[in-house]
């Protein structure tokens, strides 16, 4: 397993070592031990999974604390731009969007720390993803990002026109007037 850091402080690329043979393949996607050697010290909670068809745009999505999140996000089939923000006021890549291509393919994980909203566009046929959290779901300390902020500049890897979004996301604030308390 390897880190891969981006140009954000602690918002890291995750790529297993993959063994495969005319079988397939296996991997680790998680391992609390090759985590901690890695200098990454985070107890998961809770896995969560979702399904997704073409165009669905779910985010940009954080919990404030004492209920934030960190996140390590993966796809299990399909492929998803996934984007990670980071709401941390005294970082010097406030306001700041990374993404990154994840798929069943390639099998690299973002590993999203508290202190970031995240969200991501489907842009196969459909999309499996899980991620696992190191906090339960709190509604009340939930918060979001409007995913078409032009101060973000995201490319989504789609038309927006075509995008399918909740109408909860569709009402989320632009980051200049969000809740974030990071």
């Amino acid at each position: 397993m390897k880190i891969e850091e981006t140009f954000i402080k602690d918002l890291v690329i995750v790529e297993p070592t993959i063994f495969g043979d005319e079988r397939g393949y296996f991997f680790e996607s998680y391992s609390k031990a090759k985590f901690e050697e890695l200098g990454i010290n985070i107890d998961f909670v809770q896995d969560n999974q979702s399904f997704s068809k073409y165009g669905s745009l779910r985010g940009l999505h954080y919990q404030n604390p004492p209920f934030a999140q960190t996140k390590l996000v993966r796809v299990l089939e399909g492929e998803i731009i996934d984007v990670a923000v980071d709401l941390r006021k005294d970082s010097p890549t406030y306001g700041k969007a990374f993404s990154i291509l994840l798929s069943g393919e390639n099998k690299k994980q973002l590993l999203v720390p508290h202190g970031f909203a995240h969200g991501f566009s489907v842009i196969s046929e459909t999309a499996s993803v899980m991620y696992k959290c190191d906090q339960f779901y709190n509604k009340a300390s939930e918060g979001g990002v409007k995913y078409d902020d032009p101060s973000l500049n995201i490319d989504w890897g789609m038309n927006l026109n075509d995008a399918i979004v909740s109408e909860k996301d569709q009402i989320l604030p632009f980051i200049e007037n969000c809740n974030s308390l990071f």
